[in-house]
């Protein structure tokens, strides 16, 4: 059976709208957006990666959308934000104790979102359809990159 764009793209806005909608009970009682579930849950789950930018850069949200959540984090007390000592320029994010319940609570409707998604298969078929998808993303960076494929 030979995938088609279509289908890949049918896919993905329906994993994005099932995805969104998991966050949607959180979401209603916290007043938090997806906005910023994505920052907090990219904080929660880079660790090492703890600046705007970089939630910008991998997560692939626009510095506008990054900054507004950031500052309402930052207001509500669930991040934190440091200057760098080496840069000034830089600003590291961090998750408050406050926040830290919150970025546990986010980090579990993700991780149960994967699960449904795969609900069904084989602990095989599992690691048949991750290895694969890596590939494919691979592909994708490298495509987006500029690089050829053959």
């Amino acid at each position: 059976m030979t995938v088609t764009i279509s289908q890949l793209t049918h896919f993905s806005q329906q994993f994005g709208k099932f995805y969104i909608q998991q966050f949607a009970p959180l979401m209603a009682r916290t007043g938090l957006s997806a906005r910023e579930i994505n920052v907090l849950l990219f904080l929660a789950n880079h660790p090492g990666q703890d600046t705007a930018r970089d939630v910008v850069e991998l997560r692939g949200l626009s510095k506008s959308q990054v900054s507004q959540a950031v500052e309402l984090l930052t207001e509500w007390g669930i991040l934190r934000r440091t200057q760098d000592q080496a840069d000034r320029r830089v600003v590291h994010l961090a998750i408050t104790e406050k926040g830290a319940p919150l970025a546990r609570e986010v980090q579990a409707i993700q991780a149960a979102c994967g699960l449904r998604l795969l609900d069904g298969l084989t602990e095989s078929e599992r690691a048949v359809f991750l290895s694969l998808l890596a590939k494919v993303m691979d592909n994708t960076e490298r495509m987006m990159e500029g690089e050829a494929l053959l």
